[in-house]
């Protein structure tokens, strides 16, 4: 592939082209690009390129001649060869990735005309210019930027640039889908951890979650996109798979926080056994030991320190807010607490399973943190298992910050390792 770009500022783009990727195709002899000074190619001392519009208008347009002659050398010095002629506007076609892969494969030869000032004198595109490309609904000062753009994108799809064409065909847009998200190390970050199913090594489940963020993020990203797939059968059934995942149950009525009261247990104990399957269910060592029992709820109540979120009238979800001192905060590890003075914990929290997914664990969060602000709480303090990772998102999501490791009491054979969070309030 041979790219030559019509510039008025070849050296500014030599140094940027000639980098990393495409400088290293380029000395291998994969890809060829020049950047061509328009000016060594006018017809005056001055070196002039432009001149004032006809009909009178603000700033200068750029010569036919100069541009033609320089042209007219690129192509003499190039030989026979499959080319395209390209004229960098505002008013092409927008560029996209079926058009540069379009270009890769279908021609040997580029020329990427960089207009400046006002644009260029229009007879030069009638009779010179095969196509005109634009970066989008706006306007540069000149074209070299779009033309980098243009070149960037064509040469990475040149067989060799890359060291494999997946490089490029598993990216955003080579099949109408954005990427997906990608991570690397450490496997935690600012208490972010890269997501279970990238380090289980299983590459069937990996290549699965990739496929569904793909579709999840191009139809909330990019719908306009998204619309125009054509979903194959298997991407049909994912899709199927996501729209059920959020198609859960929606809050339509209020929802009242209150303490709760003996008539509540069995309401609480019910949340809480559905907690246990589902952290069973999903391999999480939290809450396997029995706990919390009804002893532990009944404790709270009487101090006062268990509520439940109501929808409806009826509980649906249950939490232990707590303003005593927790022992086992004094011990963290890695890490240390931001607040200084009194802070409340947040202590079993559960959320009926039908009622998963509708944001009433938002709501729980924000119930808590106004009791805490009640009590004259500085902070928010929470902790949970590492692998917890429902309860971790909603953390982050809610504004706590990873704090470091504490162990708490578990029964004997089950993990007593925590990840502590807090938000300040």
């Amino acid at each position: 592939m041979q790219i030559d770009i019509l510039t008025l500022f070849p050296e500014t783009m030599d140094a940027m082209l000639h980098e990393s990727i495409l400088g290293r195709a380029a000395k291998k002899g994969i890809v060829s690009i020049r950047c061509v000074q328009i000016r060594d190619y006018t017809e005056n001392r001055q070196r002039q390129v432009d001149d004032y519009p006809y009909g009178g208008g603000w700033g200068c347009v750029m010569m036919a001649q100069p541009l033609k002659s320089c042209l007219d050398a690129v192509i003499s010095a190039a030989g026979e060869k499959w080319r395209r002629v390209i004229y960098l506007s505002p008013q092409g076609r927008t560029f996209t990735q079926a058009r540069a892969r379009a270009l890769a494969e279908e021609y040997e030869h580029l020329v990427l005309v960089c207009g400046h000032y006002e644009g260029v004198d229009e007879r030069f595109i009638e009779e010179c210019v095969d196509e005109e490309i634009s970066l989008g609904d706006f306007v540069l000062t000149g074209g070299e930027i779009a033309a980098m753009a243009v070149t960037d994108a064509v040469c990475r799809m040149v067989p060799g640039v890359l060291s494999d064409p997946a490089c490029y065909t598993g990216e955003s847009h080579w099949e109408g889908l954005l990427e997906y998200p990608q991570y690397t190390r450490p496997e935690t970050w600012e208490g972010r951890e890269v997501p279970k199913v990238l380090r289980g090594g299983n590459q069937a489940e990996v290549d699965r979650w990739r496929r569904k963020q793909m579709l999840t993020r191009t139809h909330d990203k990019r719908p306009e996109l998204f619309e125009k797939l054509a979903l194959s059968e298997s991407d049909a059934r994912l899709w199927a798979e996501i729209q059920k995942e959020r198609g859960r149950r929606r809050l339509t009525e209020p929802v009242t926080c209150r303490p709760a009261g003996e008539n509540d247990l069995p309401s609480v104990m019910l949340i809480f056994r559905q907690a246990q399957n589902y952290l069973k269910k999903h391999r999480v060592d939290q809450w396997q030991d029995g706990y919390p029992d009804e002893m532990a709820v009944r404790a709270d109540m009487e101090r006062g320190e268990a509520y439940v979120l109501c929808y409806g009238g009826v509980p649906a979800a249950c939490f232990c807010l707590s303003a005593r001192p927790e022992a086992s905060y004094d011990l963290l590890t890695d890490g240390k607490w931001r607040s200084e003075g009194l802070y409340c914990v947040l202590h079993r929290n559960a959320v009926e399973a039908s009622f998963r997914g509708t944001g009433l664990a938002d709501r729980l969060i924000e119930a808590a943190e106004d009791l805490a602000r009640s009590h004259g709480a500085a902070a928010l303090r929470a902790d949970t298992h590492r692998h917890n990772e429902p309860m971790k998102a909603l953390l982050k999501r809610c504004g706590f910050r990873y704090r470091g490791n504490i162990l708490v009491r578990a029964g004997e054979g089950h993990d007593p390792r925590r990840q502590a969070f807090e938000k300040l309030l």
